[in-house]
């Protein structure tokens, strides 16, 4: 039997209790009052400007967020301002001014919203050259010349700087009377951009929105699958690690088809000039082939998801750290700079020396151009003093030339091939390309992009001694530095025999340092149009969007204007072999996820890195697992 309190005890207790609830519920009202009375007043100091980030909570992190409607109205409204107060807004440097009476002057003739099919060889001022053309043949009236958002011109594509582009469109408005406008136009442009037909659209068309999708094509020589060579750092790694992996007999079979490539080089290229040397340089002459070390405060950052932290592999300045030999189109070699690294001044000084003993005099390149470097100054300049390479930097020099020679002469093998289109299939789809772009974290949900196809062709091409593959990516949009870095990937897979899965975990949280490959073999192939063209069908007066139709001016332009000049600037500047010689030189364990061990190789040996060379590795866990802060900032590149 229970015993009960008295009632008097009962209704004290019960009458203590329901106050503290008050008092509770009143402080928590109070509190939440000043909460909010805080953020309206803060919320008050911090009106936000067009293009300022809101912040916002999800997916467990705080991530910026832009609140785009705010933005446009704030736009609108100074844009209106600025009219009514009479001020004029931004003008491009390519916008055309007339004076009134030739404006007045003019035939006022009808517009028509277009879309214009054109080509182009990696030029900066693509749109103000097109514009200028437009006004120069009287396509854009003159009243209309001084400014392109009269004429609504939108890009559908952009591309990355230096990369090509053989198919692209734009839209505008355009006074398309005149039968021959195709032509006028192509005779005010330069022969790098070549506008290959207009058609009538919609009025509603808009260039870069009612674009489905993308094909781009990257040419890369086939001596890039070659796996590293033994004696350089990422060689000697990649069997340590398969070793420890207890990988080594998977790891050799994956490399069975290139197994005796540097063996043979060795004995068909290497040796008879090794014969020819002095035996006392000769074990240096190969540390410096095949075990260069870059000089990496010279070089650019190397993955731009850490844009602060990594050294870049660019071509021009890889030469200037490395040390790349260079063929010219006449078979002469420029000045190599590993064995000048230890003094900067005396480096440069001796690269001029180089350069203006094989230049002319004028300073101009072999194609016409200026060149980089005023010959002249260098002769004025009471510091320049030419310098009479040694024995052993020639001896350097020839191994290297010959070195390049042996990787040219390489042929791809059936097995090799495949393994390049097995390593493409696995893009296909849609995942998370967080690794391959700039400033995106895994949770960006704009990080997530759709493959629908990525192909290599089955025949390679052999171009002036050097085998080239063709390799073509169809997505429907494509973010900053993706398809370089997608590339990139599969050819360090493929190259160093590791396994197909790691390309996988790349799609993954972890964060990979995948350097971009080299712009030169990248070009735009054409947009598609598939979705606008089927809502055409019925539609009289308007022509569906095809570049099937140019299809032979496409293939001689490309042929002459883009393909040739990627052949002809590989075989001068050696760019592909510079930047996987650097990969293999890459004294640092951001690329040890390419061996048998896979990712824990570069996690656990990171911090070792960052004790024994700070100046190379003041950066944070790469992985992107261990915290929140090492995620990177959202934002399209």
């Amino acid at each position: 039997m229970r015993l009960l309190k008295p009632p008097r005890v009962r209704q004290r207790r019960h009458r203590c209790t329901k106050i503290e609830r008050v008092a509770e519920q009143e402080a928590t009202e109070a509190t939440q009052g000043i909460i909010r009375e805080e953020v309206r007043r803060v919320a008050e100091l911090l009106v936000p400007e067009p293009g300022d980030q809101i912040w916002d909570v999800r997916n467990g992190g705080i991530y910026p967020e832009v609140d785009k409607r705010a933005r446009n109205d704030a736009t609108q409204q100074a844009a209106r301002r600025r009219k009514l107060n009479g001020e004029e807004g931004h003008v491009p440097i390519y916008a055309t001014h007339f004076s009134r009476e030739e404006i007045e002057s003019e035939e006022k003739k009808p517009k028509r919203k277009v879309a214009v099919m054109i080509g182009n060889h990696h030029e900066k001022t693509i749109e103000g050259d097109l514009f200028s053309a437009f006004v120069a043949a009287g396509a854009i009236s003159k009243a209309n010349g001084d400014d392109p958002k009269k004429s609504s011109l939108m890009r559908c594509a952009r591309t990355d700087k230096g990369v090509h582009a053989a198919g692209n469109l734009i839209s505008l408005k355009l006074i398309i009377e005149d039968q021959d406008i195709v032509q006028k136009i192509n005779n005010k442009l330069t022969p790098q951009i070549r506008v290959f037909g207009i058609e009538r659209t919609k009025g509603s068309f808009n260039a870069y929105q009612l674009c489905d999708s993308r094909v781009y094509e990257y040419l890369i020589p086939t001596h890039t699958l070659l796996p590293p060579h033994p004696r350089s750092f990422l060689g000697k790694k990649l069997l340590e690690l398969a070793e420890e992996a207890e990988d080594l007999e998977g790891y050799q079979n994956r490399q069975r088809d290139v197994s005796k490539f540097w063996e043979e080089t060795e004995e068909q290229y290497i040796k008879p000039i090794l014969a020819q040397l002095d035996p006392s340089f000769r074990s240096t002459a190969l540390k410096a082939l095949y075990e260069t070390d870059a000089n990496y405060s010279h070089v650019d950052k190397l993955s731009d998801e850490a844009e602060s932290e990594t050294p870049n592999l660019q071509h021009s300045e890889i030469d200037a750290a490395v040390g790349p030999v260079e063929l010219t189109t006449d078979g002469a070699i420029e000045e190599s700079s590993a064995s000048k690294a230890e003094d900067p001044d005396r480096q440069s000084t001796n690269r001029e020396a180089v350069d203006f003993a094989q230049h002319p005099a004028d300073g101009k390149e072999e194609d016409g151009t200026q060149g980089q470097r005023d010959t002249f100054d260098q002769l004025e300049d009471p510091f320049f003093k030419p310098v009479d390479p040694s024995p052993l930097n020639i001896a350097i020099k020839k191994l290297r030339a010959e070195l390049i020679a042996a990787k040219k002469a390489y042929r791809i093998h059936p097995d090799r091939l495949a393994r390049v289109r097995t390593a493409l299939s696995l893009f296909l789809g849609r995942q998370n390309y967080h690794n391959y772009t700039v400033n995106k974290h895994f949770y960006d949900p704009s990080a997530k992009r759709f493959i629908k196809s990525f192909v290599v062709h089955d025949q390679p091409v052999l171009i002036n001694g050097t085998e080239w593959l063709s390799l073509k990516v169809h997505g429907q949009s494509f973010m900053m530095h993706q398809i370089r870095k997608m590339v990139s990937m599969v050819a360090l897979v493929v190259r160093c025999g590791c396994y197909e899965g790691r390309l996988q975990d790349s799609f993954m949280k972890e964060k990979m340092s995948i350097p971009k490959a080299p712009g030169l073999g990248l070009l735009l192939e054409r947009p598609v149009f598939d979705t606008y063209n089927e809502r055409l069908i019925g539609d009289s007066g308007r022509e569906r969007i095809d570049f099937g139709k140019f299809e032979e001016v496409m293939k001689e332009f490309k042929q002459r204007e883009i393909y040739e000049r990627i052949f002809r600037e590989e075989e001068h500047d050696n760019q592909f072999h510079a930047f996987f010689s650097s990969i293999d030189n890459f004294k640092s364990p951001q690329f040890l996820f390419l061996s048998s061990v896979g990712l824990p190789a570069t996690r656990r040996r990171i911090l070792a890195a960052e004790t024994s060379k700070p100046d190379l590795m003041e950066i944070d866990m790469i992985d992107g697992s261990s915290s929140d802060e090492e995620v990177a900032d959202g934002g399209e590149g």
